[in-house]
């Protein structure tokens, strides 16, 4: 059963710095695609960024771009995105997804076979 476990949430004023953690576990193989989307309240789901493990290539959406790195540790099957900079607007409800084979596509989040629950970030101007 594959299981992904969000962390690091919480509340920051603009200007700051998040990092968030995807444990997973069930997750066979090496190659697949590990992604962080958002959800702001009124919202739709927005695809942040993207990692493809194994080869480490990643992705990120223009509004996050020079701010968020997401990188993963394969040894411990967990996925990070380090959030510097942070904009009111970036507040939302983050949750990592997975998805096999490649990144094709990675802002979609119909493609997207497991997600975790989620973890709250706040940032206040």
């Amino acid at each position: 059963q594959v299981q992904l476990v969000e962390s690091g949430g919480g509340s920051v004023q603009a200007g700051g710095s998040l990092a968030l953690s995807c444990a997973t576990s069930g997750i066979t193989g090496s190659y697949y695609c590990m992604a962080w989307f958002r959800q702001a309240p009124g919202k739709g789901r927005e695809g942040v960024a993207a990692i493809y493990t194994g080869v480490g290539s990643t992705y990120y959406a223009d509004s996050v771009k020079g701010r968020f790195t997401i990188s993963r540790d394969n040894a411990q099957k967990t996925v990070f995105l380090q959030m510097n900079n942070l904009k009111p607007e970036d507040t939302a409800m983050y949750t990592c997804a997975a998805m096999g084979n490649g990144c094709a596509g990675w802002v979609r989040p119909d493609l997207f076979s497991y997600w975790g629950q989620g973890t709250r970030v706040t940032v206040s101007s």
